[in-house]
């Protein structure tokens, strides 16, 4: 029987951050001390901690104000810290003193040395669009975001670009965004087309957009993080 389920053996890798399959992440945490989405350990082995992440203060009055969240956690100790969430694939991004935005609901995990803070998209807000938020990394270590299936990478550089505020999971430091809205009267009496808000992209760089307008997730009772706010998602309740 071992030997019919071969192809689903562990992949040994010299990196701390590495991918068994397009769903499942490694992390040897050996290498590093990372914050992880509560709910996404699916298992792990060695001598591991895991631990609520606090927030510094100047974060967590932003995300009261915006009465959005994903909850992380703290993982560290000596062994292998394997992480998942509904399925959806994972990315790895490497940065070098480098920034990056993301759509909090597509953040799974990051290592100790990127640091983070909440990041509202500039325009219109309020009764149209109920604010738009996201969150900043920067720093240099390694980044995994999830996505609702295969993504398609935009570069941004030459024709005006928009995307569904739920479908751009990540951007590049030199991608700025707006908000673009379609405010017509039959937006609001239910005869528009049903994208009557939009993400608008500007400068050089690239966005990562996934297939999907992302899932409604579940909140499960006594593991908290997995329910999400609202559009862009939010981070909350990390250590500075």
């Amino acid at each position: 029987m071992e030997s019919s389920l071969a192809e689903f053996k562990e992949t040994e890798s010299q990196e701390a951050f590495s991918l068994q399959n397009p769903r499942l992440l490694k992390v040897r945490l050996d290498e590093v001390t990372i914050q992880a989405r509560q709910g996404s350990m699916v298992a792990y082995q060695g001598d591991v901690h895991f631990e609520h992440a606090g927030s510094g203060m100047k974060r967590l009055m932003k995300k009261v104000a915006t009465g959005e969240g994903v909850d992380l956690m703290k993982v560290s100790g000596r062994g292998e810290v394997f992480l998942a969430f509904q399925a959806e694939e994972v990315h790895l991004l490497k940065l070098e003193n480098d920034e990056i935005t993301c759509n909090g609901k597509n953040l799974l995990a990051f290592d100790a040395g990127v640091d983070w803070d909440i990041k509202r998209v500039e325009g219109v807000s309020g009764i149209l669009t109920g604010g738009l938020f996201n969150v900043k990394l920067k720093g240099t270590g390694t980044v995994a975001v999830i996505s609702d299936g295969p993504p398609l990478l935009l570069e941004t550089g030459g024709e005006p670009t928009f995307c569904d505020p739920q479908a751009a999971i990540v951007w590049s430091s030199g991608v700025s965004t707006s908000v673009k809205t379609d405010a017509s009267l039959k937006s609001f009496v239910g005869m528009g087309s049903g994208e009557s808000v939009q993400v608008a992209m500007h400068g050089d760089g690239w966005v990562l957009v996934q297939p999907s307008e992302g899932r409604v997730e579940q909140t499960v009772s006594g593991r908290g993080g997995q329910s999400g706010g609202g559009i862009g998602g939010l981070l909350g309740n990390l250590s500075s």
